[in-house]
C-alpha cells in the first residue's frame, strides 16, 4: 500500500485518470534496471526516482570526469574522479528516500546479463556503445524483457522500445554497426548538453506508460528529433526477415 506521505508527494500524478492509487502502486511495485548513467540515464534516473519506481538498478563502470558534466546533470564538480553508479546511488537516495537504488559499479558482460536482467522488469538501454546494446538485446530477446532504447550524437537523437517476440528487435533495425556520424558516441563527435537530457526523459516516459499500461509506447516505431530543424519522425519498424534471432521464431 501506499503511505500517506507517499500519496502526498504523488498527488499531481495520482489526479491523472490514468493513473490513480492502482497506477501508482503499480510503479511502486516496478523494477527498472538503468544499463549506463551518463547523459541519458542521468535525466531518466533522476525522473523515474521522482515518480516513484519503487526498485532501480544502476550499472556502470566508469568514473565521473570533467568533460561529463555539460551532459550528465546527476553528478556535482565535487564528485569527479568518482564511480558513477555509487554516486548516481547517492543523489537519487536523497532526491527521494522511500524507493531501492542498487548500483553496480561494474561493466555489463555475457557473464552478468542474465542474472542482473532477472531480477528487473524492464530495462532501460542507455549505453554508448553497439556491443553493449547488442548484449542487450539479445539477452533481452532471450528471456522475454522488454527495452527502451536511445541513442544521441551532435544535436539529435534516437529512441525506440523492443518487446522482445513481440516486436522487431534491434538487430531487425541494426543488423550491423553503421558507419553514420549520428551513431558515434558523444566522446567522438560531441553533443548538446541538453540533448541526452530530452531523451532520457522520452525513455523514462516509455517506461512509465509501459509499466502503468496506457496509451501508445514505440514497439514498432523509431522516434527522432533533429534539434537544429526541431523536426521530429516517427519511423515504423518491422521485422527484418534475415535477423537471426526473430527468424528461430
Amino acid at each position: 500500500m501506499l503511505t500517506r506521505d507517499e500519496i502526498q508527494i504523488y498527488s499531481q500524478q495520482i489526479k491523472l485518470n490514468e493513473i490513480g492509487l492502482s497506477g501508482q502502486m503499480a510503479l511502486k511495485k516496478a523494477r527498472v534496471l538503468c544499463i549506463g548513467a551518463g547523459g541519458l540515464g542521468s535525466s531518466l534516473l533522476l525522473y523515474l526516482t521522482a515518480a516513484g519506481v519503487g526498485t532501480i538498478g544502476i550499472i556502470d563502470d566508469d568514473i565521473i570526469e570533467p568533460s561529463n558534466l555539460h551532459r550528465q546533470v546527476l553528478y556535482q564538480h565535487a564528485q569527479i574522479g568518482r564511480p558513477k553508479a555509487e554516486m548516481a546511488k547517492q543523489q537519487l537516495n536523497k532526491l527521494n528516500p522511500t524507493i531501492r537504488i542498487l548500483a553496480y559499479s561494474e561493466r555489463l558482460s555475457i557473464k552478468n546479463a542474465e542474472n542482473l536482467f532477472n531480477e528487473y522488469d524492464i530495462i532501460a538501454d542507455c549505453s554508448d556503445n553497439f556491443d553493449t546494446r547488442y548484449l542487450i538485446n539479445d539477452t533481452s530477446f532471450l528471456m522475454n524483457k522488454p527495452y527502451v532504447f536511445a541513442a544521441v550524437s551532435q544535436f539529435g537523437g534516437q529512441c525506440a522500445i523492443f518487446l522482445a517476440k513481440n516486436s522487431a528487435c534491434f538487430r531487425c533495425l541494426f543488423p550491423a554497426v553503421p558507419s553514420l556520424n549520428c551513431f558515434s558516441s558523444c566522446e567522438e563527435s560531441g553533443v548538446l548538453g541538453v540533448i541526452p537530457g530530452m531523451f532520457g526523459i522520452i525513455q523514462a516516459t516509455e517506461i512509465m506508460k509501459w509499466i502503468l499500461k496506457i496509451a501508445d509506447t514505440l514497439p514498432h516505431y523509431l522516434f527522432t528529433i533533429d534539434a537544429l530543424t526541431m523536426k521530429f519522425q516517427r519511423l515504423h519498424i518491422s521485422k527484418n526477415q534475415d535477423c537471426p534471432l526473430c527468424n528461430k521464431l
